[in-house]
């Protein structure tokens, strides 16, 4: 049986009761995770070389799974992104059978986005009494590992990619970035790229969603984009991101997957807590560790499952935490041919 290091990153809130859930979807698997927790939750964190231990673990193994953790003194995933140069994040975002939305057309879209720059690397200063300027940061490096995860993603999905910016206003910044979006298309011929502008496919995405797949962004923009797919779908509690960073050819070197939600303190500890997203997670890691079928099995199952309104409380279902995660583990036993 094949085996696999797994940093776990333990949280606060629900975190416990995902983490728990997690575990049992791996059990169910063909493989083996030898798992490594480490103490994230707000106690854990006031001995702040906790940070230090969680940077060597990863660079170890490779990946790690972090579950949701409380923004005290710092952002816990703002600081392993710095630490680990994670530089790219991807969001995929679908619509989910029998989750209600809004919104009646369906979404199956990729979001790449670079997780560095932009004007979230500068908090900005005071200019006299009345005015106040931040600076604006775009670097090739994140930008071209962004831009080949997306062509070597649409490669494996056989997808088309869309780089999006405001690059007739954002002459230089923007423009830059998308100079680099057309010298990585031309190493992948055989992938399509077509180019929005940034408000114009926020209004396109509504209007006509199949249009889009793949849909690579600087920072901001893809922070902004990320939750409107998600309220899209139904709700920001059902996505799952990872976050890469990578080798000198590309190649992703570490990656970080977890939940796009809160704690949800209100809830820790009753039951109630939904592991879909983190079970999405998962099927990140999964896919990352080219464990394809068992990935494929665990989407398959949640959203069968789901369609079928075998759910938590918060999705309209009956079940608490334990009973869903038991569903899922039974139908991906039965996918996999391991029931």
């Amino acid at each position: 049986m094949k085996e696999y290091q797994v940093v776990e990153l333990l949280g606060d809130g629900i975190g416990p009761e995902l983490a728990e859930a997690s575990r049992a979807l791996f059990d169910a698997m063909p493989f083996k995770i030898n798992w490594e927790p480490i103490d994230f939750t707000v106690e854990g964190r006031k001995d702040q070389s906790v940070y230090d231990r969680a940077v060597s673990a990863i660079e170890n193994a490779g990946f790690a799974m972090k579950y949701p953790t409380a923004t005290v003194a710092e952002s816990p995933n703002q600081v392993m992104r710095k630490r680990l140069d994670l530089s790219v994040i991807h969001r995929p975002v679908a619509t989910i059978p029998g989750v209600r939305t809004n919104f009646t057309k369906k979404i199956d879209l990729d979001i790449v986005r670079v997780a560095t720059g932009g004007t979230y690397s500068d908090p900005g200063r005071q200019i006299g009494d009345h005015a106040a300027v931040a600076l604006r940061i775009i670097e090739s490096g994140p930008c071209r590992f962004a831009a080949h995860f997306a062509f070597n993603l649409a490669t494996k999905l056989d997808k088309t990619v869309t780089s999006s910016s405001k690059y007739t206003i954002q002459r230089f910044t923007d423009g830059f970035f998308e100079s680099i979006c057309d010298e990585v298309d031309r190493a992948f011929p055989k992938i399509a790229l077509q180019r929005e502008l940034f408000d114009a496919l926020l209004a396109k995405l509504i209007m006509k969603p199949d249009n889009y797949q793949i849909v690579l962004v600087l920072n901001e923009y893809g922070d902004f984009l990320s939750d409107m797919a998600c309220g899209l779908v139904g709700s920001l509690g059902l996505g799952a991101s990872g976050n890469y960073s990578f080798n000198k050819d590309y190649t992703a070197r570490l990656a970080m997957f977890d939940a796009a939600h809160g704690t949800a303190p209100d809830i820790a500890g009753k039951g109630m807590a939904n592991p879909v997203a983190i079970f999405l997670a998962g099927e990140l890691m999964m896919i990352q560790m080219g464990e394809v079928e068992a990935a494929k099995a665990t989407r398959a199952t949640i959203f069968e499952l789901l369609e079928a309104g075998t759910c938590t409380g918060d999705l309209g279902g009956s079940l608490n935490t334990k009973e869903f995660t038991e569903e899922v583990v039974r139908g991906v036993k039965a996918r996999l041919g391991n029931g």
